[in-house]
């Protein structure tokens, strides 16, 4: 009789998830082969890679509290079905990856369906940077955690829990072959033409918050500068919102998808506009200045900011402990700061040069030029599977 093949559970509800999900899943196929299988839930790369996803993960993307608390409701019901598919199932270990409320949920069901699962969360919450509490809560919720940052560890450490430092998969991002040439060929653009990179997002509720103040923004720079060209990659979850919303604005714009384009735009930039989140740091990885943006719910604002005891949002900023990259966050994301934050850019290669140095720096401070973070994933997946039949 054939032996069963590996069945591993991957569990992700956001772009950046299913982009490090995709990854371990790869990075376990080599490894072996024909002899494991994927299930869970993810968007279209860990579909790709043979996560078959029992729902559409957008839905349950959720930003702010009061969304999230609206939210509760499909959550909890994704949830149920998410743990429904393992007890079908039956992997050997289960790996959720980032989405905190989510994966929380997941855990617990998982936990009380089957108490020998081995149950591994792949990126922690930043207890460092608000709610400590969140690291008693994770270990006793799964068994093991692969942590992105070099300085997770002693949060959940002192809380019993075992962690493996994997790294950040945007720190590893392949821009050998991104081609900034064939983007300008693509969107008619001479060689010395400024192309300003707008990154609005890659959940729904980033859409509808930030995105408004970064068409303000455009709108304004492109009265003042004619020539400036504008390109918007569009993650796959929120694409055809993106590209609604986009056909509406005055002025041309070409939206561009999948990974290729996305590279292509990134090195093309000469200044970025980006929402906060993973894409920062793949786009200071790119060589690329940027402006930050960020908006959430007024409530969700409003208890946050007693609760944050970090100055910062993006991460190679923290990592700086510096203002690198400028944050524009809640009234401050309004379509004239943000124009003013990136018009100096456009204007002044030096303060560009002297801005993508110091990403540079803040960035070998993260880790930049480690281990492959997937390959290392997918080591300590299969010692915790090894551990759990020992």
């Amino acid at each position: 009789m054939t032996a069963r093949p590996l069945t591993v559970m991957l569990v992700a509800a956001e772009a950046s998830g299913d982009d490090r999900g995709a990854g371990l899943a790869r990075a376990l196929k080599a490894r072996l082969g024909d002899e494991v299988r994927f299930v869970g839930v993810g968007g279209e790369r860990m579909a790709a890679e043979g996560v078959s996803s029992p729902f559409d993960i957008s839905e349950i993307s959720i930003l702010g509290l009061l969304e999230g608390l609206l939210a509760y409701p499909k959550i909890v019901r994704r949830a149920d079905e998410t743990a429904a598919l393992a007890a079908r199932e039956k992997p050997d270990v289960a790996v959720l990856i980032d989405s905190w409320g989510f994966t929380l949920r997941v855990a617990q069901r998982l936990r009380r369906l089957d108490p020998s699962l081995p149950l591994v969360k792949y990126v922690g919450p930043q207890v460092w940077a608000t709610r400590p509490g969140r690291a008693k809560t994770l270990a006793r919720a799964v068994d093991h955690l692969l942590s992105i940052h070099a300085f997770d560890a002693p949060w959940f450490e002192a809380e019993g829990l075992p962690v493996t430092f994997v790294g950040n998969s945007a720190l590893s991002v392949d821009f050998s072959h991104a081609d900034p040439a064939r983007l300008r060929a693509r969107i008619g653009a001479r060689p010395d033409d400024p192309i300003l990179l707008v990154l609005p997002g890659s959940r729904p509720g980033e859409i509808e918050r930030v995105l408004p103040a970064f068409e303000d923004a455009v709108k304004l720079l492109k009265e003042a500068r004619p020539e400036l060209h504008v390109v918007v990659p569009a993650a796959p979850t929120v694409a055809e919102i993106v590209k609604a919303r986009v056909a509406g604005w005055s002025h041309r714009t070409v939206v561009v998808e999948g990974d290729e384009g996305k590279l292509d735009a990134m090195k093309a930039a000469t200044v970025a506009l980006a929402c906060s989140g993973t894409v920062t740091t793949e786009l200071a990885l790119a060589g690329t200045p940027m402006v930050v943006g960020y908006r959430i719910g007024p409530v969700t604002y409003a208890i946050l900011k007693r609760l944050i005891r970090t100055r910062y949002v993006t991460l190679f900023n923290i990592a700086a402990q510096d203002f690198i990259a400028p944050e524009l966050i809640q009234a401050d994301c309004n379509g004239p700061d943000l124009a003013r934050e990136v018009a100096l850019r456009l204007d002044d290669p030096n303060l560009r040069r002297r801005q993508v140095a110091a990403q540079y720096v803040a960035l070998d401070k993260m880790g930049r030029g480690g281990p492959d973070p997937s390959e290392a994933a997918a080591d300590a997946v299969l010692k915790v599977i090894a551990q759990a039949r020992a």
